[in-house]
């Protein structure tokens, strides 16, 4: 994600999850982050970044993960921002489709935007999401079901794809699904 400008006011907490704390932002409306604090692309909050625990906008972000996490939630209703080029926020959008359990490959989701023969430029743009399990890029798979990569590693992936009733049984790129159904969590 390009960070909000140095200027522009924004909301920060960090939570727990189950897979490690995670730093959800905002501006005054909507959601514009969640990373996973040990996340290479995790952006240093500015002096213009404010931490905020009562801020409207991530307590919602906050409930919404934890009913997830809980099984209790599939979809997520917080308003979004995530800050993007128009080819991202296409991409982003068309994640935003995948309904909860469902994945595509690379290539399916580069065809759903209307280009497919983008498949790298859409996997960039995957690896670019700033809202993680939210904008559900965990969804993305390797066309003969590998789990590829992840911003957040690849064990919180698979176990995001567990979560979601998809099971893999080791945690490197080339680990291919081995059936669906719910999957031993690790939460």
């Amino acid at each position: 994600m390009k960070p909000p400008a140095a200027t522009e006011a924004v909301a920060y907490l960090d939570t727990d999850t189950p897979l490690g704390p995670l730093r959800l932002a905002a501006s005054d409306t909507a959601l514009r982050g969640a990373w996973f604090l040990d996340q290479d692309d995790l952006p240093a909050p500015s002096p213009a970044w404010r931490l905020a625990p009562s801020h409207a906008v991530l307590c919602q972000a906050r409930a919404e993960l934890a009913e997830w996490f809980a099984g209790r939630r599939r979809e997520f209703e917080v308003a979004l921002e995530p800050l993007g080029t128009p080819f991202q926020q296409a991409v982003w959008q068309a994640l935003l489709a995948l309904p909860f359990g469902a994945t595509c490959s690379y290539g399916e989701l580069a065809s759903a935007i209307g280009k497919p023969k983008a498949v790298r430029a859409a996997a960039q743009a995957i690896g670019r999401n700033p809202i993680s399990i939210i904008i559900p890029c965990h969804r993305v798979i390797g066309r003969d079901t590998s789990l590829t990569g992840f911003g957040g590693g690849l064990p919180r992936k698979q176990a995001l794809l567990a979560h979601e009733g998809h099971r893999y049984l080791g945690r490197h790129a080339r680990t291919r699904r081995v059936d669906s159904g719910q999957a031993e969590l690790p939460w």
